[in-house]
């Protein structure tokens, strides 16, 4: 059986999508609007700005781009943790993109660290 491979820049596309077929099924009311609105803009911006991210040219922008992916991601998260407290949406989704915010949140954070230790040591070599 081939192993699934996945991209970052996809997954985060698909947190996107999901969260915004999460989204149409909240309940029409201040709350629903509310939130739902809310992680719509943030998942989205993650997915926006990787593929910014992507198009820096040196270390300290890319850390800078991604370190807004990461706020996004855990803005998303936050929301999620809020409509999970008082159970608004379809519990399998609202679950599953929880998760899911927390593991992009952790590869997110892994980027910008490693980004950082390779940086320095570029730095460290040339002086």
């Amino acid at each position: 059986m081939k192993k699934k491979t996945y991209n970052f820049e996809d997954r985060l596309v698909e947190f996107a999508g999901n969260t915004i077929f999460f989204c149409k099924t909240l309940p029409k009311d201040r709350t629903g609007f509310y939130y739902g609105d809310q992680i719509m803009r943030s998942s989205g911006s993650s997915a926006l700005n990787y593929g910014e991210a992507q198009g820096t040219t040196t270390p300290k922008d890319f850390v800078h781009k991604m370190s807004t992916v990461l706020k996004e991601l855990k803005e998303t998260k936050v929301s999620l943790k809020i409509l999970n407290k008082v159970e608004y949406g379809n519990e399998k989704d609202r679950n599953w993109l929880l998760k899911e915010s927390e593991e992009l949140a952790a590869i997110s954070a892994k980027m910008i660290l490693n980004k950082k230790v390779k940086n320095k040591n570029a730095l460290g070599c040339q002086l």
